[in-house]
């Protein structure tokens, strides 16, 4: 008897459990940063280099709609330090256990959120 197979995957029907919807966001948030690290620096580097350019990064970052992109930077970069310590510690065979591993997944969410509002209110 041959096995029916799927002709195609409907991704609105699978639920992914919360680690692997962390381990997902880990990945984004890793390209997310990757590609915005060129305008990161290009910003640093106009910040540093005159008193002008100095104001014209403020005035820049002064805009609401940059400060919700660079609000999403930051929530990119804490929620991949999270679930990069988390998946350091998978790697050393520490919560492997389905009921640990569905805590700690939900704490790197919990996590980098609380901490993207904290920064995000102080900065904003």
């Amino acid at each position: 008897m041959q096995k029916q197979r799927p002709k195609h995957l409907d991704l609105a029907k699978i639920r992914l459990p919360v680690p692997g919807i962390v381990s997902i966001l880990h990945r984004v948030s890793g390209v997310a940063l990757f590609l915005f690290l060129p305008v990161l620096i290009y910003l640093l580097q106009g910040s540093l280099s005159s008193a002008e350019s100095f104001d014209a990064f403020r005035s820049v970052i002064a805009h609401p709609l940059v400060k919700l992109v660079l609000i999403g930077v930051l929530w990119a970069f804490l929620h991949h330090a999270m679930a990069g310590i988390r998946f350091l510690f998978l790697d050393m065979h520490k919560g492997l256990e389905l009921a640990t591993a569905r805590a700690t997944a939900k704490t790197v969410l919990v996590v980098s959120l609380v901490l993207t509002l904290i920064l995000g209110v102080a900065v904003w």
